[in-house]
């Protein structure tokens, strides 16, 4: 019995073969070349081409055995069958990149698939997963060939199962063949993007943790800085005053030695007690850097009195150092503002003790409600003092009142400089504080 006498039963192939198409692009990209790796979906999606392929290649070999019991070519139609289904079940044990010996394995599938089709049309069914084994595998021109190819024997297939000319079994699987592979094509381009989207991703996370490193090294060598700005600071307002006093009470000893032995011995025991008020520093510079007569205790206004008082006594008589405190704090001072305040009347003071000439001077110490104001006057031979607040052209030159404003900015607050030649000078310094928390009215009882 001659093989067209399958036109018995024009069943066409368009119907479900252009519906398998159709589904193909979902079904059809991991194609039967995904292993055992990958996502959740790619693995499943294989699971069900596979299995498509399978229910294709047994429903055709079932309906050839039905419509033509006994032929002669059956034995070769099932030989050709099964050898097409081990062939099939070799390709994931070939890995799933398009190696050499995937391009010869899918060949000879594709061979035994045709000579499968010559002897009977109803194998042309099979076509669909070998359709998108050959977009995943080929490169594209190679590909879009071997669509062509097993698309006309599908047409050709079609064409022998059926009755007479019809143009729809010519029309449909080309189109349906075009509509699949531009949809997987623009999958598998969307699938690239991704990547290189995810590529671009991680490269602007990777930038981002890199300028995070690199602002937290800028924060650090900044930190650095300032830290060691402050220290230079503490050191000039303390350590560097205490040695300038010390050396010009060694010099004046020195020079009143024989003269009058009594002034030069109290010279030395002046210097001495610097010399013990900087170790007295220098220790707690090593401990906690907080300025040694705030540490032992009393505060800030404690602090200023007994600077005072010892600015007095080293002056023996040539400088009177008083102080005054006006209003209570609401709460009490920052330690930072504190050390900082203390800070500036020392360098104050060192300047008037070595540069103004005076014989009086006086430290205010004024509490307000949002911040507290200190002012060192004297009545020293003053200097120009520019619109800007800093000293006109040739005046003392020093790093005390730099680091007077430097301190001051460092809390935000602002610093006032009044002088003039022969009228004293008068330094204020005003820093901010935060506002207390409002206390609520207590209710009658």
């Amino acid at each position: 019995m001659d093989h067209r006498s399958d036109r018995r039963t024009p069943d066409v192939g368009v119907g479900p073969a252009g519906a398998a198409l159709g589904a193909g692009p979902g079904a059809g990209g991991p194609g039967p070349a995904s292993g055992p790796g990958g996502d959740p979906d790619t693995r499943r999606l294989a699971f069900f081409m596979h299995a498509a392929f399978f229910l294709l290649l047994a429903a055709s070999l079932t309906r050839f055995l039905i419509r033509h019991p006994g032929e002669a070519r059956t034995p070769w139609i099932i030989a050709l069958s099964i050898t097409l289904a081990v062939l099939y079940l070799l390709g994931p044990v070939l890995g799933s990149r398009p190696t050499p010996r995937r391009v010869v394995w899918l060949g000879v599938l594709v061979l035994v698939w045709m000579v499968l089709v010559v002897l009977a049309p109803s194998f042309a069914w099979c076509a669909v997963p070998l359709f998108y084994t050959g977009l995943r595998i080929l490169p594209p021109r190679a590909a879009l060939a071997l669509v062509a190819l097993l698309t006309a024997f599908v047409v050709a297939a079609q064409l022998r199962l059926a009755t007479g000319f019809d143009p729809n079994l010519v029309l449909a699987p080309p189109a349906v063949a075009a509509v699949a592979t531009a949809v997987f094509v623009h999958m598998r381009r969307q699938a690239v993007r991704q990547q290189e989207l995810a590529a671009r991703q991680h490269e602007l996370i990777d930038d981002l943790l890199r300028t995070r490193r690199e602002l937290a090294a800028t924060e650090r060598r900044e930190g650095t800085l300032a830290e060691r700005q402050r220290l230079s600071m503490e050191i000039h307002d303390t350590l560097a005053q205490g040695l300038s006093s010390q050396q010009m009470l060694l010099q004046a000893a020195d020079r009143t030695w024989n003269a009058d032995p009594d002034a030069a011995r109290r010279h030395v025991r002046t210097a001495t007690a610097i010399a013990e008020r900087n170790l007295a520093e220098a220790r707690r510079f090593v401990h906690d850097l907080a300025p040694a007569d705030l540490a032992e205790g009393g505060g800030l206004e404690a602090a200023l009195y007994a600077l005072a008082a010892r600015e007095s006594a080293q002056a023996e008589g040539a400088l009177a150092v008083h102080c005054h405190v006006e209003g209570a704090p609401a709460a009490p001072l920052p330690d930072r503002v504190q050390s900082a305040l203390l800070r500036i009347a020392q360098g104050a003071l060192a300047n008037v003790r070595e540069h103004a000439g005076a014989t009086a001077a006086g430290l205010t110490l004024t509490h307000l409600d949002d911040r507290v104001v200190l002012d060192v006057g004297d009545n020293g031979r003053g200097f120009g003092v520019e619109p800007s607040g800093v000293r006109g052209p040739g005046t003392v030159r020093g790093h005390g009142l730099p680091a007077i404003r430097a301190r001051v900015h460092q809390l935000g607050g602002s610093l006032t400089i009044e002088s003039a030649p022969d009228e004293g000078t008068v330094l204020s310094a005003e820093i901010p504080l935060a506002p207390a928390p409002p206390t609520t009215p207590e209710d009658p009882a």
